[in-house]
């Protein structure tokens, strides 16, 4: 990290989501977790198939749903999150999330998206009651978990350019949408642009070695970068019915890219 621009230290979830300990994304997910200790941060790590995470959402989660009523999973998570008697592997990894002023998320683009045990984790942690819902702040602004950074690390083993704008994958800031804007920001968090590892599959050494600096650089960033300006669903840019209101976008911009505050 740089040295010549000391922060204050830091509470940092990392959550890493593959199944090899030798893989790309491990020996990412400690150097993240070497950088930012060694910078003075906390850090607490997820590492979720070491764990044996249960990736599904069942009945199982929530002790006070009975067998006798329909489960209804959005209220069953409230009812129980409200009350503290959500399954203790959730409520741990609610804390993680509480306490973290940061959370990384560390893991290998399948199919387009996270791994079935990130995105397990997400269905299972973000319950009604604590990520979003009547019982808290509204979604897409300064809500339930605001005032904490997020950041995607992850890995692609196509090359950059079919990850392009007119690349056959799509830009990589829409195939993360889901995540950056409907995880991260649509909870209240400030998600920064996303870390990329492209090539992951045969990765030479000097590769590496670039791909380390570039993420020391951007960790040493993650309380000081800007996050990306995804608009406010409070903020006056849209009507009732969460549609953007006309003429707010600069000219020219379309698709997901509507809901990004233009940065001058």
């Amino acid at each position: 990290m740089n040295e010549a621009t000391p922060q204050q230290p830091k509470k940092i979830l990392v959550v890493s989501a593959h199944p090899e300990s030798r893989s790309l994304n491990a020996s990412l997910a400690a150097f993240a977790v070497d950088e930012l200790r060694a910078a003075g941060h906390e850090v607490r790590v997820s590492d979720l198939y070491a764990m044996k995470w249960k990736a599904t959402v069942d009945a199982d989660d929530f002790p006070g749903h009975t067998a006798d009523r329909r489960l209804h999973v959005m209220a069953a998570s409230e009812r129980d999150t409200l009350a503290d008697r959500l399954s203790p592997d959730i409520a741990a990894e609610q804390e993680k999330v509480r306490w973290a002023d940061a959370v990384i998320l560390q893991f290998p683009l399948w199919w387009f998206s996270p791994p079935a045990i990130l995105k397990g984790w997400i269905d299972r942690v973000f319950t009604s009651g604590f990520g979003y819902g009547p019982k808290v702040p509204p979604p897409y602004s300064e809500g339930t978990l605001a005032g904490r950074r997020a950041l995607v690390s992850v890995t692609l083993g196509a090359r950059e350019s079919s990850f392009s704008d007119r690349g056959i994958h799509g830009q990589l800031t829409d195939v993360l949408y889901p995540v950056q804007h409907g995880l991260f920001w649509f909870t209240g968090m400030a998600p920064l642009e996303p870390f990329a590892v492209y090539g992951a599959n045969e990765l030479p050494e000097d590769q590496f070695a670039a791909a380390k600096r570039e993420y020391a650089r951007r960790l040493d960033g993650l309380f000081t970068d800007d996050p990306v300006p995804f608009r406010s669903l409070v903020g006056g840019d849209y009507d009732h019915g969460m549609r953007l209101l006309p003429d707010v976008e600069a000219p020219g911009t379309t698709g997901l890219a509507l809901h990004v505050r233009h940065r001058g």
